[in-house]
């Protein structure tokens, strides 16, 4: 008897607020997406400038610029990582709403993306540290420079060793854009929580959400998996056994031309 009027108010909230709670789904995904992705490039930004050592041809200035400059990507990071995304959520929406006059949503994605980035800065400074050195100084010996070194060899092992938590990234924004129903943002939280105000079904209401977030997750973990399989098959690297410039050349053209797959030696 419970549970037959249980799965009945189920299914007259479906039909009442599916179109409701479709709209959340899509508000929730669009901010996670986007705040995933703007903070993936925050990430790279910041957690290439840290993974930089200057060497011992630097000048002084150089090595004042880059310890101001570090000093003041360490704050962000311990002040993003060390406060909850709600607090933030509430402190940039009105600190700059008198100035730039933005909508809750648009609010919502730059939070989000500005936390998001102090942790991909750590997740991508750890994949850069992952890279075994004999990279750098095979590719250094074939004459490259510091910065075709990074984005040619470094930076695409170190995206392909830190995916997995990259896409774990994602997946908790999923579920932590929630938070952000607390400048009014019409995301799927908003919604279940008016609409549980509304019939006064809190535990029906409730657990449509959470089977949403569930399935919202599950089919995010399977493809970020196949991806990462993808990834795997498709890895590059430097070769090391043989460090002629022609050997490193046809490694790049393979993997321009792309789709066959190229094993370092």
């Amino acid at each position: 008897m419970i549970m037959d009027r249980f799965i009945s108010n189920i299914l007259k909230i479906l039909r009442t607020y599916g179109v409701s709670l479709m709209l959340g789904v899509r508000t929730t995904l669009m901010v996670s997406l986007i705040g995933t992705v703007a903070g993936l490039l925050l990430g790279l930004i910041v957690g290439g400038i840290r993974a930089v050592r200057l060497d011992f041809t630097a000048s002084s200035a150089a090595r004042v610029i880059k310890k101001v400059i570090d000093g003041f990507l360490n704050v962000y990071i311990a002040l993003f990582r060390g406060t909850p995304m709600m607090v933030q959520a509430l402190f940039i929406y009105y600190l700059l709403l008198d100035i730039i006059h933005w909508t809750y949503l648009q609010a919502a994605i730059v939070v989000i993306s500005v936390n998001t980035g102090a942790y991909m800065a750590e997740i991508i400074r750890s994949g850069i540290q992952s890279v075994d050195i004999g990279q750098t100084e095979a590719a250094r010996a074939l004459g490259m420079s510091n910065f075709q070194t990074m984005m040619h060899v470094i930076l695409p092992q170190a995206l392909r060793n830190a995916f997995p938590a990259v896409g774990n990234e994602f997946i908790v924004n999923i579920k932590d854009s929630s938070v952000l129903m607390i400048i009014s943002i019409t995301e799927l939280m908003f919604q279940a929580k008016s609409i549980a105000g509304s019939t006064f079904l809190f535990t029906e209401t409730y657990f449509i959400e959470a089977m949403i977030y569930l399935i919202l997750t599950t089919v995010a973990s399977i493809a970020l998996n196949m991806i990462e399989r993808r990834f795997s098959r498709n890895s590059v690297s430097l070769p090391q056994s043989d460090t002629s410039p022609s050997s490193f050349a046809l490694a790049v053209e393979t993997r321009q031309e792309g789709n066959s797959d190229y094993v370092s030696r």
